[in-house]
């Protein structure tokens, strides 16, 4: 698996019945595994459940705010992009795509791993890296902005 994980929810919280938190926490350590979104076929094979189980479960983890899902396809497990985005993160030997700046720091803290982000400044196209050692970033000078306020991202969080 590469040298990392990501960290499994413990099920007694975010009032998640624990079948819901074992398909979100396999549908996590088979997206760190894979590289990539897993299926609803993936995750059910893993756990030993029907698909639509499965489906169902990332339904209501969606209603939830624990993914966020595109028709019956995993769009975001955050800090994970499914598709390519603007933020990419080089960690544990591979490339992962962040859904914005905050998460592609997330990505390595999900992982317990150092890594370095890289993306280019919405404004005027400078291209951005920076190093994460030891959970913190070498350059603690640049900012984030978010023109959606915190308290509506879920409104549109593709947008946001």
């Amino acid at each position: 698996m590469f040298g990392a994980r990501a960290a499994p929810v413990e099920c007694d919280h975010h009032g998640v019945d624990e079948e819901h938190c074992r398909v979100r926490n396999t549908t996590y350590a088979l997206f760190v595994e894979l590289g990539r979104a897993p299926t609803a076929e993936d995750v059910a094979e893993r756990d030993g459940l029907a698909t639509g189980t499965v489906e169902e479960a990332w339904r209501r983890l969606h209603d939830d705010h624990a993914l966020v899902l595109q028709g019956r396809e995993i769009r975001m497990a955050n800090p994970f992009s499914a598709i390519p985005t603007a933020y990419r993160v080089q960690a544990v030997n591979r490339w992962w795509y962040a859904n914005c700046a905050w998460d592609a720091f997330g990505i390595c803290a999900a992982l317990h791993v150092d890594g370095e982000v890289s993306t280019s400044c919405p404004d005027c196209s400078e291209q951005i890296t920076v190093a994460v050692r030891d959970g913190q970033p070498d350059n603690t000078t640049l900012r984030f902005h978010c023109l959606v306020p915190a308290v509506a991202w879920w409104d549109d969080i593709v947008f946001t």
